[in-house]
């Protein structure tokens, strides 16, 4: 199939973003396994880090999302009911940008690949068995009340291990000299997105003293429109911090001056955090600002100066989709 494995990398994304939290993370854990293979096949570097980009934008409302977490606990909104909302706009963000790698994939050149045999795909299926379970387990340990959005790490993390420890014995896939290097670069990735939530909390903190925040929400509540007015400017305002500020530190410098606002425009606090998370990532992986863009070349390897012509085909159908998400709130609240 022509741009098969571009498919292969959304999906991926959208299972990982279920386990992390984190989309730095899920893209240093996806990209490293897909890359190679996708360059074999005649991928330019430089758009498979684009598709990077913006596969971490389209995932930012999966749960277990920080940014849901951090909107549920500074917002006063139900994470149970944020974290059921999440899937179904990362499903159109999925489709939108999937019809994007189908465009630009429709003329790829398969001189090389071969269709696998049933016997295959059969066998590859029951060894990833116990990994493509782990997603489930993760959410259904939340959504059951099991476990809370935090605690359910340490589940995720008991699991892998034994998993890991069961196919090292019986597989031999994994070589215990390989733990160390694979705690070393956790803990690194770890700091580094740390820093940045540091840095921007930093920055957070200093608009918070200089009142700017209060100033720019009574400049919103005087805008005329009413809820329509309010959306376009809630999307035009996120999409700005989520580049400048990261999402985190966003949320909470504004989230509690701005879900009022909501509300008493009648719009469903659910429906209105979808928009504002989809807003942030986009601004989070847009250049020239967006600190989410940087990761992704960092991860792929490749000169951000060549990734940003490719990007912004893939940001245009983020933004469709978020237009979508915007004006049809069942999509958002239909399984509440």
């Amino acid at each position: 199939m022509r741009g098969g494995l571009q498919y292969v990398l959304l999906g991926a994304m959208f299972l990982v973003s279920g386990i992390s939290g984190s989309k730095v993370a899920d893209m240093a854990a996806v990209a490293p396994a897909l890359f190679p293979e996708m360059k074999k096949r005649g991928s330019e570097p430089e758009e498979l880090a684009a598709l990077l980009a913006a596969t971490g934008a389209m995932t930012e409302t999966i749960p277990p999302s920080l940014v849901l977490i951090t909107i549920g606990a500074v917002c006063s909104v139900s994470i149970t009911a944020l974290f059921i909302g999440g899937l179904m706009p990362a499903v159109v963000a999925t489709v939108v940008i999937a019809l994007v790698c189908w465009w630009r994939s429709r003329k790829e050149a398969m001189p090389n690949v071969q269709r696998a045999p049933l016997s295959v795909i059969a066998r590859t299926f029951l060894i990833a068995v116990p990994a493509l379970a782990l997603p489930v387990l993760i959410r259904v340990a939340v959504l059951e009340g099991a476990a809370t959005a935090t605690e359910v790490s340490t589940i995720g993390v008991a699991y892998v291990v034994m998993v890991g420890l069961v196919m090292h014995l019986f597989m031999r896939h994994i070589e215990f000299k390989k733990v160390y290097p694979m705690m070393l670069e956790a803990a690194a990735l770890s700091g580094a997105i740390l820093l940045i939530i540091g840095m921007a909390s930093a920055m957070a903190w200093a608009l918070t003293q200089s009142g700017f925040s209060a100033s720019l929400v009574d400049l919103i509540s005087e805008i005329p429109g009413g809820a329509i007015g309010f959306m376009i400017v809630t999307i035009v305002t996120f999409v700005i911090l989520g580049s400048v500020l990261e999402g985190i530190p966003a949320i909470v410098l504004f989230g509690p001056l701005m879900f009022p606002l909501a509300e008493m425009l009648a719009i469903h606090p659910v429906h209105y955090a979808m928009v504002v998370i989809l807003a942030m990532g986009i601004g989070l992986f847009a250049p020239p600002l967006g600190v989410g863009f940087y990761a992704a070349c960092a991860i792929s390897k490749v000169s951000s100066d060549l990734v940003i012509r490719r990007v912004w085909g893939y940001l245009a159908a983020l933004i469709l989709a978020l237009i979508i998400v915007a004006c049809f709130p069942w999509i958002s609240i239909g399984f509440l």
